[in-house]
Order: C-alpha cells, then structure tokens, then sequence
C-alpha cells in the first residue's frame, strides 16, 4: 500500500477549498427560495440546489482530477472508483432537510481519501460563512485559525451532539451516561462542531454513509479528538458498500469510558 502524498494533499486541500466556496455561492442561490424537492424514499428529500451543486463539483472536480474516483450522494455510483488510487467523496448539501426549512445549519462537504484513508476536507456552512479544512497530518482549520477539540475526561455532563433515538437504553448495556445532548441536522457539521471544542463529542449509531462524515472525520482528527465506528474501530472509505458502523467522536479520555458503557 502506497503512503499518502502530503504534497499532493495539499494540492488537493486547495483545490476542495476552493470548490467549496463556489459551491456555498450556489447553495445560497436556492436557500430561502422555495426550491424544487423530490422524494428519494429511504434516503430522504433532495433539493434542486443539491443537483446544481453536484454538477458543478463534478464538473470542477473531474476536470482538474480526471484520474480520481467519485463518490457522491447525488451521482449514480460507478465501481470504476474502487479501482482509483484516489477518490473524491461528496455530499453536496448535507442537512437537505434543514436546508429546505430554511435553517442555516446546512453544509457541504468533500473529502478526498486516498486507499481508504482521508487526506483532504473541506466542510463549508454556506449560510453562516464558515469554512473548516483539514489536510492529513496537518492542523485542523476554521476560516484559517487553528482549532482543537476538547480535552473534557469526566463523562457525566459532557455535551454530546446525537439524536434521542441514540440515548435510549437499549444501547447503552452499561448504563446510559448522565450526558448533556444537543442535536445539528448535519453529520458533518457535528463533527467540525466537535473538532472546535464546542461540544465534547458526537455519536450516531445508526450505519452513517460516508459522504456524511468523510471530510468531517479528518478535521476532527486533525483536532486532536477520537474518531471511530460503534465498534471502536477506525474508520476505512471509498468501501464497496459506502457506509460506516456508525461515528463516535469525542475527546480521546471520553472515547473509552463511553465505548465502556457500549
């Protein structure tokens, strides 16, 4: 297996950047503005800003990197992406539904993740002009400032982000943690959240698609935090199958105290 190429990741951190601000100009062309929405069943609603700011990232995207695989929520998948060294993996609006309430907790977000590991993210909140970047062993970034994550250790009262159906004590076999929860619609969102030490940690038990939490799982990383599945494994993309067992998130003491009570 061939090591990730930190100058190419670099290149690559620009190049997503870039294309994540041109894509937040696109999203707010539609946000308020009582977009078209189509139903797509099991995986929710999509919005006619979620296509236009696919076609745009893929047209940009693919023209500077042909020989790179894609991966994205709103593209019909192509397993000619599990062959490519490296490979683009995008959710063009994660939070549809928050962005078609007119909330402004909406994002998107690109990763490129080389042999199933991440080396570039970029996670854009259009709609409160937030960038956060990360390139593999560098430092995570919001709008160019350095960010870290926390370094809480006591579990009881730690301010978790997860949804209700999380905290339910079928889960929690060794007892459900005394937990301040909050909820973001977005997966990545939540974990920028995490990576900036706005909150102690975020989980989700439910099998997470990896568009949702690619280019988040690096910056929070890069932050210091803990990042695995359910099963306290490390997370692999660009999988047959693009889901996940689940994220949890947290600062690195509260990572086995809470996969204790798992």
């Amino acid at each position: 297996m061939l090591a990730p190429d930190s100058r190419s990741a670099s290149a690559d951190l620009t190049l997503i950047a870039e294309a994540a601000r041109e894509a937040a100009l696109i999203s707010l062309r539609y946000w308020r503005q009582d977009p078209q929405v189509w139903d797509k069943g099991d995986q929710g609603p999509v919005s006619e800003a979620d296509l236009a700011v696919n076609a745009m990232l893929n047209a940009t995207l693919r023209a500077a990197r042909p020989d790179y695989g894609w991966l994205s929520e709103e593209s019909p998948d192509n397993t000619a992406r599990l062959s490519a060294q490296r490979v683009f993996i995008i959710d063009p609006i994660d939070g549809t539904r928050a962005f078609i309430a007119g909330e402004d907790n909406f994002a998107v977000s690109i990763a490129v993740a080389e042999q199933g590991t991440v080396v570039a993210g970029a996670v854009i909140l259009p709609a409160k002009n937030r960038l956060y970047t990360a390139e593999l062993g560098g430092p995570a970034l919001c709008d160019g400032r350095s960010i870290r994550a926390s370094d809480r250790s006591d579990l009881t009262g730690a301010e978790i982000l997860a949804t209700k159906s999380n905290m339910t004590a079928d889960h929690w076999p060794g007892g459900v943690p005394d937990l301040r929860r909050s909820f973001r619609t977005s997966l990545a969102y939540r974990l920028c959240l995490v990576a900036e030490g706005r909150f102690d940690g975020m989980l989700t038990f439910r099998d997470a698609w990896e568009w949702d939490i690619a280019a988040g799982s690096l910056i929070c990383e890069c932050a210091g935090a803990m990042v695995t599945d359910r099963r306290s494994a490390a997370l692999r993309f660009n999988a047959q199958h693009p889901q996940t067992a689940g994220v949890i998130a947290t600062a690195p003491a509260l990572h086995s105290a809470i996969m204790a009570r798992l």
